[in-house]
């Protein structure tokens, strides 16, 4: 049974983690904006399938493959970037919703979002330091990872669903063209200075 202090620490930790600005949190931003709540639910619940599995791999020796092998996260890291900006390329080009006519713009489904994950460096980091820090010691290891996961992305959803929401926000004064293209680009910009944590 876990103390009352670790509760909180673990709270602390996540919604600081999950709700402060990265790769995930100005994508939903740019996804609720352009497309409401309800089509961005996939891709809140992709990068929460995403982060469960990818923090429960990490705790039974994702992390110390890594450390091992360093040319493959050398490689994922590459892989990421390239990825990260396809993402702010389509986010940066994407027509204003009521001027759209061919219907072609999308948000992310559930697996481009739960795949992501496992090359955004902000939940590496999310998923290490959780493990290495809060991970009880006593118990079943793969229950204990699973758990302390599942934990972690209850916390998450409302951190992460709120920046859709301020995406629906900022969307109700984007009422022309030009402002909904000013707003890609800034938003698209955001996402490829990301890349910035991935290379460095």
């Amino acid at each position: 049974m876990m103390s009352v202090s670790w509760w909180v620490s673990v709270t602390l930790f996540a919604i600081t983690m999950t709700g402060t600005p990265g790769p995930n949190n100005v994508m939903l931003t740019a996804s609720g904006a352009m497309y409401g709540f309800r089509r961005t639910l996939p891709h809140i619940m992709g990068i929460l399938l995403g982060g469960l599995t990818l923090f429960t791999l990490i705790a039974l020796g994702l992390g110390a493959l890594f450390q091992r092998y360093p040319l493959i996260q050398q490689g994922l890291q590459i892989v990421g970037a390239l990825y990260l900006l396809y993402l702010a390329w389509r986010i940066a080009s994407a027509p204003p919703p009521q001027f759209d006519a061919t219907g072609d713009a999308r948000p992310l489904t559930l697996w481009q979002a739960a795949t992501f994950q496992f090359v955004n460096p902000k939940v590496w980091v999310m998923g290490l330091t959780l493990m290495a820090s809060f991970l009880p010691a006593q118990g079943t290891l793969w229950a204990n990872a699973l758990g302390l996961a599942v934990f972690m992305e209850i916390v998450a959803l409302p951190c992460i669903s709120l920046w859709a929401g301020f995406g629906m926000v900022i969307a109700r004064f984007l009422k022309t063209a030009r402002a909904w293209r000013i707003f890609n680009v800034t938003m698209g910009l955001m996402t490829a200075a990301c890349v910035v944590f991935i290379v460095k």
